[in-house]
């Protein structure tokens, strides 16, 4: 939940995944003093593509218009690798915790 509305972490990961700059990606719901909480979205980029404030815009901006704005990812992680299980189900309770 985000200023009350429900968003759902698997909508917003598929509109990232349409992105070319996105290998894959883990979203989450980061705690924010002034909504509850917000979309946070960690990414592992395409080779070639520079972990920086250009991308995150272009990534917001990409799900902005593939799915319903409010849903964008208020907060882009970058990072090498996603944690994983061996079974290669997220661990979405290590990106809450910062790894």
């Amino acid at each position: 939940l985000s200023s009350g509305y429900n968003i759902a972490g698997p909508e917003v990961e598929a509109a990232l995944l349409s992105h070319a700059a996105v290998v894959e990606c883990g979203v989450i719901g980061a705690p924010d003093e002034d909504r509850g909480a917000i979309v946070e979205a960690h990414v592992v980029l395409a080779e070639g593509w520079a972990a920086d404030e250009t991308t995150k815009k272009a990534l917001q901006d990409h799900v902005k218009a593939k799915i319903a704005p409010y849903k964008y990812p208020r907060s882009v992680v970058f990072i090498d690798a996603l944690p994983k299980t061996q079974t290669g189900k997220i661990q979405r309770f290590r990106l809450r915790a910062g790894g």
